[in-house]
């Protein structure tokens, strides 16, 4: 990437003060959804970093985005990182026509309705050659991320559509982003960039019944054996009690354990100089924290 120097002043990225004990703040890993219900709530891991350990103190689980936004809105200071994306590729809006501006851009984005969106989105696509069909952010290649656009499976471009103007609409600071509450972080993670550094191709969960197999059982044990003993490539040991442990490895669909996985990037971030977030890093799109420290296996 070019250097912040050269970077157009629409796509430079917005710092607030942080907080200078950013380390000392209580840390927050949420596996999102765009449509939660008892089944596949929002999952909210809370924990704690002391030097390379990382203690697991609370589960939360919301149903409603509803419940979700009146929670956010009430969260005290804390660093979170959540598994959806901020914003949309830079090439898709320039084929569009669409203000270059994160902030105009999101708000146009979220004021238009999903299926004009996934019009948009599968006209852009079929204008493009077979292999190069979505527009791909800076950050989605090392951290082996999904595009941002994409509407289906996994559909995070209607996570970006829901959770966006939730985290606005509760004053949160959006790190590299927008201003907010200076105690409040938010910023962009991947649990799957950290899954795939310890388990390979490895797959570990799948919110279908018969997909829910004794091997995806056994990597989920893997997995989370390897979080406790500090085999990944941060070193950070996570810290269980043996309720905890057990809840992470019977949840077959993942999402427990995904918000850990969440956490956990949430406390390498703490560790870093702006959080985690790289300084050409490009406001407009976005950038998943830890894309670039982690082998994208």
């Amino acid at each position: 990437m070019d250097s912040l120097n050269a970077t157009p002043a629409a796509a430079r990225s917005v710092f607030p003060p942080l907080p200078c004990a950013l380390a000392a703040l209580p840390l927050l890993g949420v596996d999102f959804s765009s449509a939660p219900s008892r089944q596949k709530p929002v999952v909210l891991a809370g924990g704690r970093r002391s030097g390379a350990v990382v203690k697991l103190d609370s589960i939360e689980r919301f149903s409603t985005l509803p419940a979700l936004a009146r929670a956010a809105v009430r969260a005290p200071p804390l660093a979170g990182r959540l598994d959806l994306p901020f914003g949309l590729p830079r090439p898709l809006l320039e084929a569009w026509g669409w203000p270059l501006d994160w902030a105009e851009a999101m708000s146009r984005y979220v004021r238009t309705p999903r299926p004009e969106l996934q019009a948009a989105f599968a006209a852009f696509c079929a204008a493009r050659p077979v292999g190069q069909k979505f527009a791909h952010r800076v950050c989605d290649g090392p951290a082996g991320a999904s595009p941002s656009m994409k509407w289906v499976n996994p559909p995070v471009a209607w996570m970006m559509h829901a959770g966006v103007p939730l985290l606005r609409a509760a004053g949160v600071t959006l790190v590299g982003h927008a201003a907010g509450d200076p105690a409040r972080l938010a910023l962009e993670a991947y649990p799957g960039l950290l899954a795939r550094a310890v388990l390979g191709r490895r797959s570990y969960k799948s919110d279908e019944k018969a997909k829910q197999t004794p091997e995806r059982l056994i990597a989920r044990k893997d997995l989370v054996d390897a979080l406790e003993q500090g085999r990944q490539p941060w070193g950070l040991r996570l810290r269980l009690s043996h309720a905890q442990r057990e809840a992470l490895v019977e949840d077959a669909r993942g999402d427990t354990l995904d918000a850990v996985l969440c956490l956990l990037q949430a406390a390498w971030g703490a560790g870093q100089p702006r959080g985690g977030w790289p300084e050409d890093a490009d406001a407009l799109e976005g950038w998943i924290l830890g894309a670039g420290a982690v082998p994208a296996l």
